[in-house]
């Protein structure tokens, strides 16, 4: 009963696909431009290129990524909803999209009007993370330090994956860490390794390898299920939080006037290409879980997770940079 009442909740912003013939899509030497509205290189862009490979290999076309960042990911989101749907632009999209329709109810572009749900691709869970020298050893820790003393926490951006990680946090542990916002992972995690913030509520990608160096110490992991490239490190359940669950997720969207029947031939050879043992693999060394669903399964899961984090947002009072 739950699962059919999260798809008629989801149907009210997305229509469900109709049965119509894929016709002649893609055309033969047709170019496809894959929009990912954020810098080459991180952890969107480097799935798509793995999505646009295959994709062009398997049906003779041209993929070609068009990195087109800025003001959180709305720039590219908006390029592509206002392209024709003719199945030639795709655009891939993040947890930040979803917490968008929240954080900028004025944007250009309706995410629920303007963009069509095609597949979900994978997850890339929050790593909580501590500098290597600090007293803090596990979850429960940090909770008492924070009741006990002022602690800070670093982000990639007010409103992304890692801020809103935290604001989940202190809701549920009763905490109040305070947010130092950066202009990207990166610049935070210096500073989490120079010892000049307490935490970071990471993208799994941009601190794995500091875990790995041993510069940081990761005390828990935001996700169901432990992570093959960090096994000793627990679950935020296995923790004392089984409500703090992130994943960093990334999907493919299209202009809403694609055809249903050209979203369903893109969506069933996009999740064919996600469960290859090739792809799988490839993902999972980049920090990747493989989560391949449809264009329905995708429409409910983003209802439920625009829902999810307007909660947390609008508890928090978190606003744009």
């Amino acid at each position: 009963m739950k699962r059919r009442a999260v798809l008629i909740g989801a149907a009210g912003l997305w229509p469900a696909l109709g049965f119509s013939q894929a016709g002649d899509y893609p055309k033969p030497g047709a170019t496809i431009r894959y929009v990912v509205p954020f810098p080459p290189g991180g952890l969107t862009d480097v799935m798509a290129r793995l999505v646009g490979q295959q994709l062009g290999e398997r049906w003779k076309v041209s993929v070609v990524i068009d990195n087109k960042p800025g003001s959180g990911g709305q720039i590219g989101a908006d390029v592509a909803a206002k392209s024709p749907g003719d199945g030639n632009t795709l655009l891939a999209i993040t947890l930040t999209h979803a917490a968008n329709v929240t954080l900028f109810p004025k944007a250009a572009y309706s995410f629920t009007k303007d963009l069509r749900p095609v597949a979900l691709l994978a997850g890339s869970p929050i790593l909580i993370v501590v500098p290597a020298a600090s007293p803090i050893q596990s979850l429960k820790e940090l909770t008492a330090a924070a009741k006990a003393r002022n602690l800070n926490a670093g982000s990639s951006g007010n409103g992304t994956p890692p801020h809103l990680t935290l604001a989940l946090f202190n809701e549920l542990a009763k905490t109040n860490i305070q947010h130092v916002p950066y202009k990207g992972g990166s610049p935070a995690m210096t500073d989490l390794i120079g010892g000049q913030l307490d935490v970071v509520f990471s993208n799994f990608p941009e601190s794995i390898a500091h875990v790995k160096s041993g510069k940081l110490r990761a005390i828990a992991i935001a996700s169901a299920a432990r992570h093959p490239l960090v096994p000793d490190v627990p679950t935020t359940a296995e923790a004392g939080l089984p409500e703090l669950l992130t994943e960093n997720w990334t999907g493919l969207m299209a202009p809403a006037s694609m055809s249903d029947a050209a979203v369903k031939k893109l969506a069933a050879e996009v999740v064919r290409i996600m469960q290859t043992p090739e792809l799988e693999e490839r993902a999972r060394t980049q920090g990747f879980r493989v989560d391949a669903r449809g264009p329905e399964a995708f429409a409910a899961f983003l209802h439920d997770e625009v829902a999810r984090w307007a909660k947390v947002i609008q508890s928090a009072n978190i606003k744009p940079d």
